[in-house]
């Protein structure tokens, strides 16, 4: 390790890097493997961050080289009622070719079988899309289904209820034939199909269906398609007045890639977040990993300083080190997560408009070997700034065991530095500082709770240590608290890992149960909706011939707000002094009228007014306190809605706070009983089924003779939503993975690195009789109390977190289902016990000679 005494005289003074990396190669030459375990524990985390990284770049380049695909056209104009006038005129205008889209939600029937279901029903006229295609089988049914009473029904539907096609499909009054299998349209991802599946019908047909009634809530849309090269975004800019004054949105390719970025933007960055949690765990096993090496040097650093080397030069000879195999070590993460990115379109598929094509991404492999270099170095400094004060008379002493590296204030430093750098990562995903702030001081609470509990049960056990069990039992369980234990690392890592496993699922299990609630018993789980008034006694007839109860029927009156305190849209607009925006003022609202709150209601300000009798007075409303809160009204404030062409004056009253999750009508406005009776209007009513059976026969009936009625089916919905939780749920759980195998690769390099201690144990315990059966067995044991104490302690956190979840958040009862726990307990005491096992097959193997022979 020393070359000659002189080349130390001759290094005294000042740096000379030349030779501090000379100095670190040759103290190296013996300690490489070793080294290498050292970032072994950051490769996952480095290769789960560049592998998002480079998901990310990937999805920017696929939108902005889709992006017309994903809207269709140069320009979408919608609205959510039927364009006439000026505005008409305009669109008319505009474009050399246009498109129109009418689309609603609807009850569709499969004669065949009689299977229904609520659909997204899309009628076409013109050659939409302009850009892309409606992707179908056969391929060709995309366009011909045009031309005749044809259907394209999208394959979520035809998988469910066994269509073909050539079978027919019924839209209200009109049975279509159906031409083709819809396998994918402009913007629509798989999660979009799985909970409206689409059914493209000629607009020709559309007044035939008998659906366009009165209360329907339709979206129009106009796609238009511009000659080469025009300007769009300009020609927007200059006929957004007009569209704003006919309350008519736009959409451009730019808008549509800047809103598809955004919201996958934001899927990146939580992942982000996510996978730098496991780097984080890799870095406390450096950390942990780097303070038994340096340890373990402290003679060979004594014996520098008494040749002449400085305290700093010392420090910087590790340091450099610790920096080279941790750039090596990071290139490999950034190797690693370049090959993973290559399977992540198939995690994250059902969530794309479009398909993923991969590529590398050298700036997110920049990105993830430089804070993957950074982070190293930051979390080896703790042990390595001690370096600095060992004294050149610990040479004199027989191990460095009994030396305790010296508390430097510059350690504290050190700790802020982390913290700092933990804060301008999740900065930089976030660019919300309160956001950055909460995962920071997330993140330090959890691994301050992990630590406490480790260092609380290695108390607990070395205090109540149970003197009357069996040697083997006992030996395995001291093992916990023995010199340069792993207790504290594998709690941290691993027990986090299973934290974040076990949050999910007890999340995903109460907001599952919390829906399942709502519709149990005598609760309402069918809503039929966009009854005519003229069909509500009928209907309510039909319900009670076949047995089902009418918990519920509620009017629903169509309204727009035309000002609040006598100011209107445009005012709101052009008033930027004001927060007030100008979207409360640009949609229609549903309301109601009763003279009661219901069961999902509470008043929180205000008194509630039933019933209006006194004309005198304003006409007192009641309104969301959510809504109020987003668009700064208060008590008091003055609402003037257009009811269908008759204006009324309104005050605010009351405000409610609505549990939106019941499954019941809510509204965000509700009018008191003696002012809308006599408006037109329409109705809800919300029944019981009892079993699938009962729905399914109701359901039949009600679309057959009602076919403009549309149906919620809570089950369906169960449905629908368990898939989704389950689909965002194993996403999440693919990144939560790279913690638990990070805490896996921590024990791994743990083991491997205490791997000489346990080889003097071991001949302590051969030479005192001990047989490689009971050697064996004080392993596993220590190892099953670890992965227990680990995973234990992680799923109670989850326990405690989930409770607070759903008790303060989710305002619901916290029952968790514990055979998955169980299993999840099982899984990792078992993966610990073995890798433990597998990692110290070599001590049992060699016999004490060989051990003291390698000593001497």
């Amino acid at each position: 390790m020393i070359s000659s005494e002189n080349s130390f005289d001759n290094n005294k003074e000042g740096l000379n890097f030349s030779w501090l990396l000379q100095m670190a190669w040759r103290d190296s030459r013996r300690n490489r493997s070793r080294l290498l375990l050292f970032v072994s524990s950051i490769v996952l985390g480095i290769a789960a961050l560049v592998a998002i990284y480079s998901l990310g770049d990937n999805l920017r380049e696929n939108i902005d080289s889709q992006a017309a695909t994903l809207l269709g056209a140069d320009l979408q104009i919608s609205g959510n009622r039927p364009v006439t006038g000026k505005a008409k005129q305009l669109i008319a205008s505009l474009g050399t070719e246009r498109s129109e889209e009418r689309s609603f939600a609807s009850m569709i029937l499969f004669p065949k079988n009689g299977g229904n279901r609520l659909a997204q029903v899309k009628a076409l006229e013109g050659n939409f899309p302009f850009y892309g295609s409606l992707e179908t089988i056969p391929a060709d049914a995309g366009t011909t289904f045009r031309k005749g009473k044809q259907a394209v029904v999208d394959q979520t539907l035809m998988l469910q209820y066994e269509a073909k096609v050539g079978d027919s499909i019924k839209v209200g009054e009109v049975t279509f034939a159906i031409a083709g299998i819809l396998l994918k349209a402009p913007g629509q991802t798989g999660i979009t199909a799985a909970v409206a599946p689409s059914v493209y019908i000629p607009m020709a047909y559309l007044d035939q269906t008998g659906l366009m009634q009165k209360g329907s809530r339709v979206a129009y849309r106009h796609y238009i398609r511009f000659k080469p090269k025009t300007d769009v975004e300009k020609l927007v800019k200059t006929i957004e007045p007009k569209l704003d004054a006919a309350d008519l949105d736009s959409k451009t390719v730019q808008s549509q890639k800047e809103d598809t970025g955004r919201s996958f933007k934001d899927l990146t960055q939580f992942l982000a977040l996510v996978g730098f949690i496991a780097l984080l765990l890799g870095c406390i096993g450096v950390a942990s990993a780097v303070h038994i090496y340096i340890r373990e040097k402290l003679n060979s650093i004594a014996i520098l300083r008494c040749l002449g080397v400085k305290g700093y030069q010392a420090f910087l000879i590790y340091l450099i080190q610790i920096a080279g195999i941790g750039l090596f070590g990071s290139i490999l993460g950034a190797a690693l997560g370049s090959v993973i990115q290559q399977f992540l379109p198939f995690v994250v598929k059902d969530f794309l408009p479009f398909e993923l094509t991969t590529g590398i991404s050298w700036p997110a492999i920049g990105q993830g070997i430089g804070i993957g270099l950074v982070i190293s170095i930051l979390f080896a400094m703790p042990p390595l700034v001690g370096i600095r004060k060992i004294s050149p008379l610990n040479v004199l002493r027989n191990t460095g065991d009994d030396v305790k590296l010296e508390r430097d204030p510059v350690t504290w430093l050190v700790y802020v530095l982390i913290l700092a750098f933990i804060f301008g990562f999740s900065f930089l995903q976030t660019k919300n500082w309160m956001q950055a702030l909460s995962f920071t001081g997330g993140i330090l609470a959890s691994f301050i709770v992990l630590t406490g509990m480790a260092v609380l049960l290695m108390w607990l056990v070395r205090r109540f240590f149970p003197s009357s069990w069996s040697y083997l039992w006992r030996q395995g369980l001291a093992n916990l608290f023995r010199p340069n234990n792993q207790t504290i690392i594998l709690i941290v890592s691993i027990g986090l890992g299973t934290l974040f496993i076990c949050t999910l699922f007890f999340t995903q299990t109460i907001l599952l149960n919390r829906v399942k609630r709502s519709s149990s018993g005598n609760k309402p789980n069918i809503v039929l909706f966009d009854i005519q008034s003229s069909q509500k006694n009928d209907i309510m007839a039909l319900a009670k011939q076949q047995g089902l109860p009418v918990n519920e029927t509620v009017p629903i009156v169509n309204m727009r707000l035309e000002s609040v305190n006598g100011r209107n849209g445009a005012e709101a607009k052009s008033d930027t002094s004001k927060e007030q925006s100008r979207r409360i003022f640009g949609r229609e609202y549903r309301v109601t009228f009763r003279d009661s709150l219901t069961a999902s209601e509470k008043l929180v300000q205000g008194k509630w007014t039933g019933t209006y009798t006194d004309q005198s007075v304003l006409i007192p409303v009641s309104i969301e306190e959510g809504f109020a809160k987003r668009n700064h009204i208060s008590l008091g404030d003055t609402l003037l809605f257009n009811v269908q062409g008759a204006m009324m004056q309104t005050v605010i009253g009351s405000m409610r706070e609505v549990n939106w999750a019941e499954v019941q009508t809510n509204f965000l406005v509700v009018f008191p009983k003696g002012v809308l009776e006599d408006a037109p209007q329409f109705h809800v009513i919300l029944t019981h089924v009892p079993s699938p059976q009962v729905s399914a026969r109701f359901q039949q009936a009600l679309v057959q003779r009602f076919p403009n009625v549309s149906i919620i089916d809570l089950a369906l919905i169960l449905k629908v939503i368990d898939d989704l939780f389950n689909k965002i749920g194993f996403v999440i759980r693919f990144m939560a993975g790279f913690s638990i195998l990070t805490g896996l690769v921590v024990l791994i390099s743990s083991v491997l690195i205490s791997k000489y201690q346990r080889l003097q144990e071991s001949v302590l315990l051969r030479t005192l009789g001990a047989s490689r059966k009971q050697i064996f067995v004080i392993t596993a044991l220590e190892y099953f109390f670890l992965g227990a104490m680990a995973s234990l302690t992680g799923i109670i956190l989850a326990l405690a977190s989930s409770w607070a979840l759903a008790t303060y958040t989710f305002e619901t009862e916290f029952k968790p289902e514990l055979l998955p726990v169980l299993v999840l307990f099982l899984l990792v005491s078992g993966l610990t016990v073995i890798i433990g096992l597998i990692n110290s097959r070599g001590i049992l193997s060699k016999s004490p000679l060989e051990v003291l022979r390698q000593d001497v």
